[in-house]
């Protein structure tokens, strides 16, 4: 996704401020500040994370589960005040905030007191050959977690990261963007109060404020596991920092996701379906349904009910009661963004059929909702992700073209198809170069906690969410026991004379495919056994 610079190179560092100064987007009222840590502050922070770690890796899971299970409840009971603080620093409507932020959260932290002790606890496995010994994996805790995570969605992206590490037996350092600092104080209660509850330090979960020299720096700081969620070019220098102590990455880079409308589709489902997908949050969604390729049959139809409802959007300073459709982008840096590229598709040929220029309203940023068609390959608006209300719709032929068109970017996060033909959305799907599908909903992929959330290409590696997701924050250690109390001792030394035709005799009688091999090497153990009588 595009973000401002969450990690600056190690060389030649700028000078940064030691306080963030923050506003609401929506009005430009100033908020407060927030101290900026110092990469010296960072990394006592992860050491404070570190010696919390060591209580809370020896929690019982019923510990983690009530741990969690406070946080859930804090979230439910102060709904309506989080999301006051979610709205005022992100420039977001209510109705996001408590679908987009309080319910995702909730579903994650149901999902892992359901599910988290079953995929935690020691998995029994078989022993192969060696029928005399007793098989287990153990999920053992990393450590220390660090998450660097961007603005779009303040509360959730903490609270969602954080939980499965912490489920898992780690400790968490979360740096949240310096775009939603202010907010940041307030979450930090919800981990402090849960912690606190059970009889843990509220170190084991610490959310910290910066710049790039802040994210850097926790990158460096000998954590166990990055988990990454930003822009491509930021998750390069991730990486690049991440080599210094051979750290493991989870990266989610965003994406420039398709949605295929078929030719049968059902118009207001595939309608609806494209209007959530990119201006929910204002397009500033790591699976925002950036390109909508349509079928021609039903092309007209569709571009007229899509037209009517977006061209009715209504934008503006959000309040309770539903007053607006649609809120501020949440960064001035994103509105630039946003207008350099639709600027350039509009200077090579596109054509805006709703919106398409940056709107004034008082001291707010605001971008309206946007439909551009007529685009060409050579508009970088086709290729690089805009993170803002901008819908690109195109027309094609065939399903051959729709897949090639789908598949033609560097990306591949989310993907969507509409049809009326369940096998017609399978066969479609299957083709799509992309970490998940949903066929005739956008964006239900993450909302299924059973399903890992990960991308393909330059979206990304590693995957959230799900079994595999919990477990990433975990070593699997491999463990080998007698299954009795006798075991025969592994005399190995001295090599006798007749060790290497025994050796020999008893891989063919396990592994050789033709009986007859195998019925010689039964015969050639029974000789050697007899011999040694």
């Amino acid at each position: 996704m595009t973000t401002q610079p969450l990690i600056q190179p190690q060389a030649s560092s700028p000078v940064v401020p030691a306080t963030i100064e923050c506003f609401n987007p929506a009005t430009g009222e100033p908020l407060g500040t927030v101290p900026a840590l110092s990469p010296d502050e960072v990394r006592a922070a992860v050491e404070r994370a570190r010696i919390a770690q060591r209580a809370w890796r020896d929690s019982t899971f019923r510990q983690r589960r009530a741990v969690l299970q406070h946080i859930l409840d804090h979230v439910i009971a102060h709904d309506d005040e989080l999301c006051d603080y979610v709205v005022k620093d992100s420039g977001k409507t209510y109705e996001n905030a408590m679908l987009g932020e309080i319910l995702p959260i909730c579903n994650k932290i149901r999902w892992l007191l359901k599910n988290g002790e079953k995929y935690l606890k020691p998995e029994q496995v078989g022993s192969g050959l060696l029928l005399h010994k007793k098989a287990r994996i153990e999920y053992v805790p990393l450590g220390v977690v660090a998450c660097i995570i961007p603005w779009n969605y303040p509360l959730q992206n903490i609270i969602s990261s954080l939980v499965a590490p912490l489920m898992a037996g780690n400790a968490v350092v979360v740096k949240a963007s310096e775009a939603v600092a202010w907010s940041t104080q307030r979450f930090q209660k919800i981990t402090d109060e849960a912690l606190r509850k059970e009889g843990f330090s509220p170190d084991t979960v610490q959310i910290i404020n910066g710049y790039g020299d802040t994210g850097a720096a926790l990158v460096r700081a000998n954590v166990q596991k990055i988990l990454f969620i930003g822009s491509v070019n930021n998750g390069r220098r991730i990486i690049e920092g991440s080599a210094e102590h051979l750290t493991p990455v989870v990266m989610e880079l965003g994406g420039k996701d398709p949605l295929i409308v078929c030719n049968d589709a059902d118009i207001p489902k595939a309608v609806h379906s494209a209007l959530g997908g990119i201006f929910v949050n204002l397009g500033q969604n790591c699976i925002a349904s950036e390109r909508v390729i349509v079928l021609d049959g039903i092309y007209d139809r569709f571009m007229t009910e899509l037209t009517a409802h977006a061209g009715k959007l209504r934008q503006g300073v959000p309040r309770r009661g539903g007053n607006v459709d649609v809120g501020a982008i949440t960064t001035a840096q994103q509105i630039r963004v946003i207008d350099t590229l639709v600027n350039d598709a509009l200077d090579k040929g596109a054509t805006a059929v709703v919106g398409g220029a940056k709107r004034e309203i008082g001291d707010g940023t605001f971008y309206p909702p946007t439909i551009l068609t007529n685009l060409t390959s050579d508009m970088r608006i086709t290729r690089e992700e805009i993170f803002g209300p901008v819908m690109l719709v195109f027309r094609v032929r065939s399903e051959d073209e729709a897949i090639a068109l789908a598949n033609s970017t560097e990306f591949g996060l989310h993907s969507t198809v509409i049809t009326s033909d369940h096998a017609r959305g399978r066969r479609l799907a299957a083709r799509l170069e992309a970490g998940a599908t949903c066929i005739n909903d956008f964006g239900l992929c993450y909302l299924n906690q059973d399903l890992p959330f990960g991308g393909v290409k330059y979206s990304g590696f590693g995957v959230m969410n799900g079994r595999d997701g919990l477990r990433a924050y975990t070593t699997p250690k491999a463990v080998l026991e007698d299954r009795g109390r006798f075991s025969p001792p592994p005399a190995l030394y001295p090599v006798g004379p007749l060790d290497y035709s025994k050796a020999r005799a008893s891989v063919r009688l396990l592994f050789a495919s033709r009986t007859s091999d195998r019925l010689k090497g039964l015969l050639t153990l029974l000789r050697i056994a007899l011999f040694k009588k």
